[in-house]
């Protein structure tokens, strides 16, 4: 039998440090009740064993009032798929090619086992979760896209259309929407979209306050590899510009960038940090890397990085 630490006995400053902490949230907590966040949980943030600690943060903002929609990649378990079945995974600027074959296991990943698996552990945790395909409605309505330079990355899509309705009746419900990155085109065909792409386009269509990408690293980097704890929308466009990021962090950072464009406020923190969620949301200070407008050109900023 597990043993529990009886609450009479902890010294009464602990008791006093850990309320003190209940009240900090208070404020944010009322800011952001009945605001719909979209938090995106990457792959490799699943992988590395932070998904847990999220979903647990993503039910206690569910319970005191808040909105949150859980967008998921599967990025490792996709690559480990396709070798298992003899396929080299292909990147190109940190997106996936993906042809006939490819999006068969894009498909059996993310609605066959990271989505089904994401809505267990959120039941567990005494919450909801109701998984969503962007195919499904459809909610996410996409173009084939191209690369950067022009190049054929198959059956990977560009979203033209959110279709918010499936997910306002999932958050009507008291639950949490768990969506996977599939999007449905106008040919009938479905396509792969980049999980940063989605869950910056459903920010955009609902009115999101924020728009939070989980992932593997502490946040994003300058050149000389400072760690940025806030940036203009100016300042991460001329990262992007200079070659100063790569790989996977190039469709984060412009995801932030369409997040902002709203009036979203944008961040890229570390999932595998445990409760970081709550660390950037509910306290005075933040972990990671906020993309906003500075207040002194119309934004309100709320929540970490103050």
């Amino acid at each position: 039998m597990t043993e529990t630490t009886d609450p009479h006995t902890e010294p009464l400053e602990e008791r006093i440090r850990r309320a003190a902490i209940i009240v900090e949230a208070l404020p944010y907590i009322r800011r952001f009740s009945n605001q719909v966040i979209v938090i995106k949980l990457g792959g490799a943030a699943i992988a590395a064993g932070g998904a847990d600690s999220v979903l647990q943060d993503i039910v206690l903002l569910r319970f005191v009032g808040m909105r949150p929609v859980l967008v998921h990649g599967g990025g490792p378990e996709i690559s480990a798929m396709q070798r298992q079945l003899g396929m080299e995974p292909r990147f190109v600027n940190g997106l996936r090619v993906t042809d006939e074959k490819a999006i068969d296991v894009v498909k059996m990943v993310l609605s066959g086992k990271v989505g089904p698996d994401l809505c267990a552990r959120i039941h567990r945790l005494g919450g909801n979760g109701i998984g969503l395909s962007g195919e499904d409605g459809p909610t996410l309505l996409v173009r084939k896209r191209l690369g950067d330079n022009g190049e054929d990355l198959g059956f990977v899509g560009a979203i033209e259309q959110v279709n918010t309705e499936p997910i306002e009746s999932i958050l009507a419900q008291g639950a949490i929407p768990v969506i996977h990155s599939l999007g449905l085109g106008f040919d009938g065909a479905v396509y792969n979209v980049n999980a940063d792409d989605v869950a910056a386009e459903i920010a955009v269509a609902m009115d999101a306050t924020k728009c939070i990408l989980l992932t593997d690293v502490d946040g994003i980097r300058d050149g000389g590899g400072t760690l940025q704890s806030e940036l203009t929308p100016a300042q991460a466009a001329a990262l992007v510009e200079s070659g100063a990021i790569s790989g996977g962090m190039i469709p984060k950072l412009r995801a932030a960038l369409r997040a902002v464009s709203s009036g979203c406020t944008a961040h890229v923190i570390d999932g595998r940090l445990r409760h970081a969620l709550l660390l950037e949301l509910l306290t005075d200070g933040g972990v990671g890397t906020m993309v906003h407008v500075p207040a002194a050109e119309g934004a309100v900023v709320a929540g970490g990085h103050m």
